[in-house]
């Protein structure tokens, strides 16, 4: 009896208002449960704002914090400007280094004093007869008025004789007028002929003669100079034109 009155009240209580209330009631637990859920979601969404302020907060710091040269730039800017002579310094080294090097390689000429003189007196002896081609001379052998291709440097029968100009020894001849002639070709269209010399001169056709290098001794084969005294007959000829021979020896 009991267990069928209470289960018709709860019928009741069901079919009645009850069921007003109860609809209240899981409406209130879902509103709340919804609110809950929410007051959550805020909760992680402000924690993940909040993470993500403090990390670009801490990006900034950073960022302000990386580049510490700029810094020490502008607080110490003698110690950039001491750096500075310092490099150039070293580079100055180095550009010196460089050039002590080149230095050491190159081939330096051979002072002048020791290069040989282009020309020499070919005998030693005072003039006798100088080089006239224009003005007539007189000759003592000949006894008449006329030119005198070369110059005649008195020196003894038997002087030694020198080629004056370094050369290739062209001819060796017996002149009628002049005797034995000799003739160094130079190579520049430039001759020096030897003349009165003693038959045998001391050098070849074809041999190489340096400056002073003796080639014969002075004669007396020179018919038309015989009237002279001793002497050598001395010619410089460019392109088979007589010049002054002076112009060539050293004064």
């Amino acid at each position: 009896m009991n267990s069928k009155g209470s289960g018709g009240k709860l019928e009741g209580f069901f079919t009645g208002k009850g069921f007003y209330i109860v609809l209240f009631l899981c409406a209130t637990v879902i509103g709340v449960s919804a609110w809950m859920m929410a007051a959550g979601d805020r909760v992680v969404a402000e924690d993940i704002r909040k993470l993500n302020r403090d990390d670009a907060d801490r990006r900034r710091v950073e960022t302000i914090i990386v580049p510490p040269q700029a810094v020490m730039q502008e607080e110490m800017p003698e110690l950039e400007e001491a750096a500075a002579p310092a490099q150039e310094e070293t580079t100055a080294v180095e550009v010196m280094a460089e050039q002590e090097e080149t230095q050491v390689w190159r081939e330096e000429p051979a002072p002048a004093a020791e290069i040989s003189p282009v020309y020499v007196w070919p005998v030693d002896g005072a003039l006798d007869r100088g080089h006239s081609l224009e003005v007539l001379g007189y000759d003592p052998t000949m006894h008449d008025w006329r030119t005198h291709a070369g110059v005649d440097i008195l020196a003894p029968v038997g002087a030694p004789v020198a080629a004056a100009h370094a050369g290739t020894v062209e001819s060796v001849t017996q002149d009628d007028l002049y005797g034995t002639v000799l003739a160094v070709s130079h190579g520049d269209g430039v001759r020096t002929v030897y003349a009165n010399l003693e038959e045998n001169p001391a050098v070849s056709v074809g041999d190489w003669v340096e400056p002073g290098d003796p080639i014969g001794t002075v004669g007396h084969t020179a018919l038309c100079e015989v009237g002279q005294e001793s002497h050598l007959h001395f010619v410089v000829q460019v392109n088979g034109v007589s010049e002054d021979p002076l112009a060539y020896l050293p004064a």
